[in-house]
C-alpha cells in the first residue's frame, strides 16, 4: 500500500499546528546561536588565549543544540510520515532534559513539551514552578564562593530546597491525576503547600495552587476555567512562556535575595577588588568601587520590577476608573474628563517625568509618580472605548431592565468584560516603564545614585566600555531581557485573551 503524497499545503499545516515542532526548532536555533556567542567569547587578546570555562560552555551548548536539531528532524519525519510524534521520539525529551545542567532554558522547556503528549494547564504550571525554583537555587548557590555570605543564607537555601521538593512532588502527582475529572480530596494538602511555596515569589506555584483549589471544589469555577484556557494558549508560544518564566524568575530571586544575598556586597566599597574580571567569586566581575556586579544586578531587579510594575498599575487603576466613568455616563461627564486628560496627554511623558523629578527631587517615590501621571490618559482612552462598546450589549440592557443600579452594572457586568484589553496593554507598556526608569536613573534623575538599580549600574559601567566592557554589558542585557520578556508576554496574552479565538 503506497503512502499518500502530501501537498505543500498539507506539509505546512502539519508542521504549523504541532507546537512541539515549533518549540524544538526555536530551541535548536537559539541554542546554536548562544553556542556561537560563547565560542567568540572563549578567545581573548591578540594571542587568542582560550578561556577553558567559556570554551567548555560552548562545547556543552553545541552538543545539546545539535541534539535538539536532530530531534527536530525526527519530529518533522514523524509528522510527515505518521501524522503524529512517535513514542520513541518523545523519549528523547528525557535525554534533552540533561541540558538543565548547562542552564539551557530553551532546550529544557522544549524537552518538557516533547515528553508528554497530552498537556494541561496544571501540568505546565507545575513544571515552570519547579524550573523557577531550581534556577533560583542555582543562582543563589553561587554565593558560596564569595568571601562571606548572608547570615540567613543557610536557612534560606534550605527553604528553597523544601519548596523545590514540594513542587517536584506536585509535578509527579499532577502528571498522574490531572487528567481525571474528579481529583482526590487529599490534593487539597498539595494545593495549600503550593500556596505556601509561593511565598518565595514563585508566581507559577501561586497560579497552580489556585487552579487546583478551583478544580477540587468540584464546580464550574469560571476563574479556574479561564486560567486553564489562558495557560493552554500561552503554552503554544515558546517566546511567551519564556518571557513569563523570566519575569517569574526575577520576581522569585528578588524576594529570595533577602535571605540568600548579602546587601553589603552590592553597596560596600572594596578597594582591593576594583574592576575585577568575572570569576567564581564575582560571577559578573566588580565595578570601579569593587562592588559585586552580580549582587548589584540581583538587587537592582527589585527596583526595576517594583517601579516598572507599580508605575503601570497606578495609571491602570486611575485611568481605568476615569475611562469607565467617562464611557458609561457620556455627555457632559465624558466631555469634562476627556478634555482634562487631553491637556495632560499633550505633554510628552518623559518631559513631564523630568519636570516632576526636577521640582520634587530624585527619589524612588517621585520616580513612580512621575511615570504614572503621564500614562493615565492612554489607559483612560482604552477603557473608555471598551466600556462604550460593552455598555450597548444585550446583557447590560437586561441588567438595567431588572432595576440594577449604575454602580452594580459597572462593577459586575461592564468592567469585568472590558478589562482584557487593559491587561494586554499594561503588559506591553510595562517594558516602556522599565526603560524610562533606567533612562532617568542613567541621567541622574531617577533612583538615588547609591541604590543598586540597573540604570545606575549602567551609568557607572558606561565609563569603562573600552577597558572593562562587562560593567555595562551585563546590566544592559538585563534591561533588554526584562523588556523583551514583558513584550513577549503581552503578545501572548493578546492572543490568549482574544474572544475571536473562543
Amino acid at each position: 500500500m503506497t503512502k499518500p503524497i502530501l501537498t505543500k499545503q498539507d506539509t505546512h499545516f502539519r508542521l504549523r499546528t504541532c507546537s512541539e515542532y515549533g518549540q524544538a526548532s526555536f530551541a535548536g536555533i537559539a541554542s546554536l546561536s548562544l553556542a556561537l556567542v560563547l565560542l567568540i567569547n572563549s578567545f581573548e587578546g591578540a594571542h587568542l588565549v582560550v578561556h577553558s570555562a567559556v570554551f567548555a560552555a560552548f562545547v556543552s551548548y553545541l552538543v545539546f543544540a545539535l541534539l535538539q536539531l536532530g530531534t527536530m528532524a525526527l519530529i518533522r519525519r514523524d509528522l510527515l510520515q505518521h501524522g503524529e510524534i512517535r513514542r520513541t521520539t518523545r523519549w528523547l525529551g528525557y535525554l534533552l532534559l540533561l541540558s538543565l545542567l548547562t542552564a539551557n532554558i530553551f532546550i529544557v522547556t522544549a524537552a518538557f513539551q516533547l515528553i508528554k503528549r497530552k498537556k494541561n494547564a496544571a501540568y505546565i504550571l507545575s513544571f515552570y514552578a519547579l524550573l523557577t525554583t531550581l534556577f533560583v537555587f542555582a543562582v543563589s548557590a553561587l554565593n558560596v564562593f564569595k568571601p562571606y555570605v548572608s547570615n540567613l543564607f543557610v536557612p534560606g537555601m534550605g527553604l528553597i530546597l523544601v519548596a523545590g521538593a514540594i513542587q517536584l512532588l506536585a509535578l509527579l502527582l499532577i502528571s498522574r491525576y490531572a487528567d481525571d475529572q474528579i481529583l482526590p480530596k487529599w490534593l487539597w494538602v498539595v494545593a495549600v503547600l503550593l500556596l505556601v511555596t509561593a511565598l518565595t515569589g514563585n508566581v507559577f506555584a501561586l497560579a497552580l495552587g489556585i487552579l487546583l483549589m478551583s478544580k477540587l471544589k468540584n464546580r464550574d469555577d469560571s476563574s479556574g476555567t479561564k486560567l486553564n484556557e489562558v495557560v493552554d494558549r500561552l503554552s503554544r508560544s515558546s517566546t511567551s512562556m519564556l518571557g513569563l518564566w523570566f519575569i517569574g524568575f526575577l520576581i522569585s530571586i528578588s524576594l529570595c535575595s533577602y535571605l540568600t544575598f548579602d546587601y553589603g556586597m552590592a553597596i560596600d566599597n572594596n578597594y582591593g577588588a576594583i574592576l575585577q574580571s568575572p570569576s567564581l567569586t564575582y560571577p559578573l566581575g566588580t565595578d570601579n568601587f569593587g562592588r559585586c556586579l552580580f549582587s548589584r544586578i540581583v538587587f537592582g531587579a527589585r527596583i526595576s520590577l517594583f517601579v516598572g510594575i507599580l508605575s503601570t498599575l497606578i495609571p491602570v487603576i486611575i485611568g481605568g476608573s476615569l475611562g469607565a466613568i467617562s464611557g458609561y455616563y457620556g455627555r457632559s461627564t465624558d466631555n469634562l474628563i476627556m478634555r482634562a486628560l487631553d491637556i495632560l496627554y499633550a505633554i510628552p511623558g518623559i518631559l513631564l517625568a523630568i519636570a516632576i523629578i526636577a521640582a520634587f527631587g530624585a527619589s524612588t517615590v517621585n520616580l513612580i509618580l512621575a511615570l504614572s501621571v503621564g500614562a493615565i490618559p492612554t489607559y483612560a482612552r482604552t477603557m473608555r472605548a471598551n466600556v462604550m462598546l460593552v455598555s450597548t450589549l444585550e446583557y447590560v440592557q437586561a441588567a438595567r431592565a431588572f432595576g440594577a443600579g449604575d454602580f452594580i452594572i459597572l462593577l459586575r457586568h461592564i468592567i469585568p468584560n472590558s478589562i482584557a484589553p487593559m491587561i494586554v496593554k499594561s503588559t506591553l507598556t510595562v517594558g516602556g516603564a522599565i526603560i524610562s526608569t533606567s533612562s532617568l536613573s542613567y541621567l541622574g534623575l531617577g533612583v538615588e545614585p547609591h541604590i543598586p538599580e540597573w540604570g545606575n549600574i549602567l551609568k557607572v559601567g558606561s565609563s569603562y566600555l573600552e577597558t572593562h566592557a562587562y560593567t555595562a554589558i551585563y546590566p544592559g542585557l538585563a534591561i533588554i531581557a526584562l523588556v523583551l520578556s514583558f513584550n513577549f508576554l503581552g503578545d501572548g496574552l493578546r492572543d490568549a485573551l482574544d474572544p475571536k479565538l473562543d
